[in-house]
């Protein structure tokens, strides 16, 4: 029976290969993973790719990009920066840092230290800590620690558009060379993606363009108030540049100043009417030269110049409403810090959508002033029409109806002949005083009559029915502006008491400039009771007697009430 160890047997001979087994199943296993991971992480890539390509909205697809790129490789903190025209930092979208820490910041980053080494030398970057290269700096405040760092730039075609920023890999690990490989395939499809949306935003924004400009000038040619299409102006420049904020300012030459008459968006209930000096504004050199402005931090700009700053406001775009002499005032579009600047396509847009406003406007003027001549000429025909035929005529009936008087032989004939001549002497007396009001100029500010009128009409409705008005001599001319405003303070009282107190059914207003300005108010009502309130009446009495004039209230010959307010006037209607 041979020995259960023969001489030279390796009892260890059968582990060996079983070892080497081991191993290689180890190995095997390892890169079975590693395939699946590379193969989930290629999906989960094509998948980014295809939610990016998705949507044409430009700020939506910014902000997809970083949340997948984050996803991609697992890092805590992310970050897209759109690099401006001056190679500075236009736009920052975080992606992993709270509302919180955004709001500690003190300023987003501008594209200095390791963001700025990126912007000058477009080509990815990996570091294993932040704070041991030498051009770490540029934080702001209160910024989250941070030391992984992955950085990797965005073309879109030959321009670098931006950067994607990673820090902190989960786990504390490094970046490797897998994490910058899908981070850089999917910045190059975000660049394919990010022309699209820039073409199809473009096109959009010409299109409300055109729209913009139609609808504007429809709106002045038909006659739509300046006021309304300032308005109309503002709204479609905001919408059409896809900005925060948009103001109209309008230029004063006279006292060098630059009044905001109309804004929308943010911050428009501060700005609304503001008037600055010229020299106190940014928008006072694009009036003065006529030459845009385009600004990635306006109010970092305004505190260089020392200019106060009402609002705080990042990019922003200073175009002149129309040039040399025709220059109106700045049209302003600008966003809130941290939303993207206004690019070179914008500002050709806007340039010429406020030139072709200021046009719209230039020709409205025009085309009202044609028909404030054309108003003028025809008061002016009317005019002469009532002097030359009317008057006279008025006139000759009269002198006929008096020398008719002289041979009748009945006394009630000669009275009903004398009143009709004084019934003409008055007719004539008003038509003159209408021709004169007729061919007064028509100045933009309602004449004294006009307003007289206003007075009448506001009471009618509470009377219920319209007081009858006698207006007699130059009302606008020999009335000055504070004896004016007395007049109507008093004729507004007088209606009121009539209104409030008399039950009257006829009110008669006479109001006659010679010698002395005459306010008659007579009515059919109750009469003025013996007590109740009279501080109407000490009113009107005390109005009278600061110009040097009368007032006076009596019961009228059939009923009701008379007042009589009566001031005198300077000769040369001052």
């Amino acid at each position: 029976m041979p020995p259960e160890n023969p001489p030279g047997d390796d009892r260890a001979r059968p582990v060996l290969p079983q070892l080497q087994l081991d191993d290689l199943l180890a190995e095997l296993q390892s890169r079975l993973a590693t395939v699946l991971t590379t193969r989930d992480r290629v999906r989960a890539l094509l998948e980014a790719i295809v939610s990016i390509g998705g949507d044409l909205d430009l700020e939506t697809m910014l902000r997809s990009i970083i949340e997948a790129a984050t996803k991609l490789v697992d890092a805590r903190y992310g970050a897209l920066g759109v690099i401006g025209e001056d190679d500075r930092l236009t736009q920052f979208i975080t992606a992993g840092v709270t509302q919180e820490q955004i709001d500690a910041l003190e300023h987003w980053p501008h594209g200095l230290g390791i963001l700025g080494l990126l912007i000058k030398d477009p080509r990815p970057i990996r570091l294993a800590d932040l704070s041991e290269h030498p051009e770490s700096y540029g934080f702001p405040a209160n910024h989250p620690p941070m030391r992984r760092f992955l950085g990797v730039p965005i073309r879109v075609r030959e321009e670098v558009f931006g950067n994607l920023y990673l820090t902190e890999k989960a786990g504390g690990e490094e970046f490797d060379d897998d994490d910058q490989n899908v981070v850089s395939a999917l910045a190059t499809a975000a660049g394919v993606a990010i022309e699209n949306a820039r073409l199809y935003q473009d096109a959009r924004r010409r299109e409300r363009w055109l729209e913009a400009n139609a609808e504007i000038s429809t709106a002045l040619l038909s006659g739509t108030a300046p006021g309304e299409v300032l308005d109309l102006v503002v709204r479609r420049a905001r919408e059409m540049c896809d900005a925060d904020l948009a103001t109209v300012a309008l230029a004063d030459d006279a006292s060098e100043e630059l009044d905001v008459r109309v804004a929308d968006g943010r911050y428009s209930e501060v700005l609304q009417r503001v008037r600055v000096p010229f020299d106190e504004a940014l928008a006072g050199e694009v009036y003065r030269t006529g030459a845009s402005r385009a600004l990635v931090d306006a109010e970092e700009e305004a505190r260089k110049s020392g200019i106060p700053s009402r609002v705080p406001l990042g990019p922003a775009l200073l175009v002149p409403l129309g040039v040399g002499t025709s220059a109106r005032g700045v049209l302003t579009v600008a966003n809130i810090s941290g939303h993207p600047a206004f690019g070179d396509h914008v500002q050709r847009l806007l340039e010429t959508f406020a030139a072709q406003a200021a046009v719209a406007l230039e020709l409205a003027e025009r085309r009202r002033d044609a028909e404030r001549l054309v108003v003028l000429e025809d008061r002016d025909r009317i005019a002469k029409d009532l002097h030359d035929t009317v008057i006279q005529r008025l006139f000759a009936i009269a002198m006929t109806l008096m020398s008719a008087m002289k041979i009748t032989q009945k006394r009630d004939v000669a009275v009903r002949v004398q009143r009709a001549v004084d019934d003409l002497d008055d007719t004539i007396r008003q038509v003159r005083s209408t021709v004169f009001a007729l061919q007064a100029t028509g100045e933009d500010e309602p004449t004294l009559r006009s307003r007289l009128f206003g007075v009448i009409d506001g009471v009618t409705e509470s009377l219920g029915f319209a007081p009858a008005m006698r207006l007699d001599g130059l009302l606008d001319t020999v009335v000055d502006e504070a004896t004016g405003e007395h007049l109507l303070a008093v004729l507004r009282e007088a209606l009121s008491n009539a209104a409030r107190h008399a039950r009257a059914t006829r009110v008669d207003v006479s109001v006659v400039a010679g010698a002395d300005l005459l306010l008659r108010v007579a009515d059919d009502g109750v009469g003025v009771p013996e007590t109740g309130r009279r501080s109407g009446l000490a009113n009107m009495a005390s109005r009278a007697k600061s110009l040097g004039g009368v007032f006076d209230m009596r019961p009228g010959e059939n009923g009701g009430t008379v007042l009589e307010w009566r001031v005198p006037l300077n000769s040369d209607g001052k």
